[in-house]
């Protein structure tokens, strides 16, 4: 299957303006977040064309300057999948196409490998997803953010098929009990990588924005609202940590990730 791996990127995030331009020190020096989007995506196993997706004369610029591949897109698009779709549009061809978030660079190359394998086994889904399941600590930290009114991470719920039925903010399924650390729990950790069919990333922005995507915040919801099947994919950690990169604050963990990983 042909592969495009798209990095969206855009300057003026409301809750971090600048942000795939922060320097993120490793041991291997200071590099931008975009860079270290990139050379994530650069070692992705089986794909074809990898650009960083940007409406921003800077990013595009400095993306430019480390040698990457970019695409300019529109300021109209509100999302990660809009602007993918803007991106398949402008490269036709491609079999499947890859959402790699730019604010997560410590994303394993085997989540990204393991959505394509997933859209080659089930031909009749639309989009494929990666989704984590919590152990004990993972879970009790959500529902610790839960209690005390902190959005955590994104959970998953999903058939025998491993079809998505919900993804929510929420933690779900409801589990009544906390879990000692290292047992194996009922709840998946969504992780925000897509991989697309172009057909169903074509329709999407032409669908208008529904009740759901609007309560939880969250772009896959609407391949969801409009019918179209979604590929839950489980993937292993492998220890390794990762992180995406939302707020100031965040910059110290990301570089204490990058440190341990040497």
């Amino acid at each position: 299957m042909s592969v495009l791996l798209a990095i969206p990127a855009r300057y003026a995030s409301t809750r971090y303006p600048g942000k795939p331009l922060v320097a993120l020190r490793g041991p291997d020096g200071e590099k931008t977040l975009i860079r270290r989007s990139w050379e994530a995506a650069m070692a992705v196993a089986g794909v074809d064309r990898v650009v960083v997706a940007t409406d921003d004369d800077r990013i595009r610029d400095h993306a430019q300057g480390f040698g990457a591949e970019v695409v300019m897109t529109t300021s109209q698009a509100r999302n990660g999948t809009e602007r993918c779709a803007e991106v398949a549009a402008l490269l036709p061809g491609f079999e499947v196409v890859v959402n790699l978030q730019g604010d997560a660079p410590l994303t394993p190359a085997w989540f990204v490998e393991a959505l394509v394998a997933g859209l080659r086994a089930d031909p009749a889904a639309d989009i494929a997803t990666p989704v984590l399941r919590c152990d004990g600590r993972a879970l009790n930290g959500l529902l610790a953010d839960r209690r005390a009114g902190r959005v955590g991470g994104t959970t998953a719920v999903f058939d025998a098929a491993m079809r998505a039925l919900y993804f929510s903010k929420e933690v779900i399924p409801y589990t009544g009990a906390g879990y000692a650390d290292a047992a194996a729990t009922p709840v998946f950790h969504h992780v925000g990588v897509y991989a697309y069919r172009p057909a169903a990333l074509r329709a999407y922005p032409a669908w208008p924005v529904g009740p759901l995507e609007t309560l939880e915040g969250l772009e896959q919801l609407r391949f969801l609202e409009n019918s179209r099947k979604v590929l839950c994919v489980e993937v292993q950690a492998k220890g390794r940590a990762f992180w995406e990169l939302n707020n100031p604050s965040d910059v110290p963990i990301l570089e204490a990730m990058l440190a341990e990983m040497g």
